[in-house]
């Protein structure tokens, strides 16, 4: 008995979904049989996008029990399984009537088997004299096996989806723990800076994770979370360097009468009253007001500021100045920060620090935030442009043209 490409139900209504289903599945070309249990997992797999609670991937296996072999094929019975509501029960862990036709309902919804009704709507099959089933009403398992390639491949984007936010989860776990440890340590070690409100930051952003998180909430999180990270390893990496600019700047104090006099001839004061000035400093403190350097010496050291000027060439103090300000525009330095430097440091020691900066660009996560902590430092006296400038002039190999 041949059954209609199309087959409405018994006792419900029909709906254009049911129609496309059958009509897609009836359409399809042969398949080769695959693993009933296999196609199983990777419905199991994919549950959440068609919907399906646990019960329905039950049910679903309980009507897999049913057929009789464990390879779905065109050639086997029809695809059709026909047990009644209590021997599905059964196999289903006991579950309720009503609760098994929800069920039932859901994976028929889903697209995952369909009705094959009889015209009372009870599920039986005919049988020819060898016992081979002619006709069989019940629910039809051809949607798996259609659908087969492609629930496997939904099946290995779950997994993969799923892999990615659990490394998310990770990530989030590491750097939630490096940023909360590097507070406390700053905090309780003194170290410069509004711990207060990096931690309130911290919070924050913690308290914007809702109790069951998608991805995109970790992946959003995680994202500022590492640039907070970032921007208190820049600060606690700018005191430490401070620290031990301080020391070597101290060292060299006491030591430059064994340096080569020409090493540190651009550094010297030019006159007597700067030099008596000089020495009436204290060693442990840079000189205040900041000194302003010679400007051969600062371009030796930051070469990429004049990539930024007026025909690729500086000659002036103020032509440096001009070039720093657009420079800080470029750096994304507010003119705030920017204008506090001057009225600190001096114009021309402000637009050489910004020189600097600009030298370490790719190492500095928030340059506006690294100017500002140099204006704080120097408005207490305890920063100086000589080990900065010094420390690039190294770094671009100025640091070796010496005479013999």
């Amino acid at each position: 008995m041949q059954i209609g490409r199309v087959t409405t139900p018994h006792g419900r209504p029909m709906t254009l979904a049911l129609v496309k289903g059958q009509l897609e599945t009836a359409d399809r070309g042969p398949s080769k049989a695959v693993n009933k249990w296999k196609v199983f997992n990777d419905i199991g797999e994919t549950k959440d996008s068609f919907a399906l609670q646990d019960r329905s991937i039950t049910v679903l296996q309980a009507l897999l029990s049913f057929y009789p072999s464990d390879e779905l094929s065109d050639e086997i019975g029809g695809l059709v399984v026909f047990p009644s509501n209590n021997q599905l029960s059964l196999r289903a862990h006991g579950i309720a009537g009503t609760t098994l036709r929800r069920h039932l309902a859901a994976l028929v919804d889903a697209g995952l088997i369909e009705r094959r009704d009889s015209p009372n709507g009870k599920r039986y099959a005919h049988r020819g004299r060898g016992g081979e089933i002619e006709a069989a009403y019940g629910f039809s398992l051809a949607p798996l096996l259609a659908r087969a390639a492609e629930l496997a491949n939904l099946a290995q984007q779950v997994a993969a989806e799923r892999l990615r936010f659990k490394r998310a989860k990770e990530a989030l776990s590491l750097c939630r723990r490096d940023v909360r440890k590097l507070i406390s340590a700053a905090m309780e070690e003194g170290a410069d800076g509004d711990w207060a409100t990096i931690e309130a930051m911290f919070i924050g952003l913690m308290a914007r994770l809702p109790r069951s998180p998608r991805r995109e909430d970790v992946d959003a999180v995680l994202e500022e979370m590492e640039l907070l990270r970032e921007e208190i390893i820049n600060r606690l990496e700018i005191q430490v360097k401070a620290q031990k600019m301080d020391v070597n700047d101290r060292h060299d104090g006491c030591h430059i009468q064994n340096s080569k006099p020409e090493s540190f001839h651009e550094l010297e004061p030019s006159s007597e009253k700067e030099q008596g000035e000089m020495s009436s400093q204290k060693p442990k403190r840079i000189a205040e007001p900041l000194k302003a350097f010679p400007l051969s010496l600062v371009l030796r050291a930051c070469p990429q500021i004049a990539d930024y000027a007026v025909g690729g060439r500086l000659e002036t103090w103020r032509e440096l100045m001009a070039t720093a300000v657009l420079v800080r525009s470029v750096l994304g330095v507010s003119p705030s920060a920017y204008e506090e430097a001057c009225a600190v440091m001096g114009p021309e020691n402000a637009g050489v620090a910004v020189a600097c900066i600009l030298e370490r660009a790719e190492h500095i996560t928030s340059p506006g935030g690294y100017l500002r902590d140099l204006t704080r430092k120097a408005a207490r006296g305890e920063f100086g442009l000589g080990p900065m400038l010094m420390a690039a002039l190294r770094a671009n190999g100025g640091g070796e043209k010496r005479s013999a």
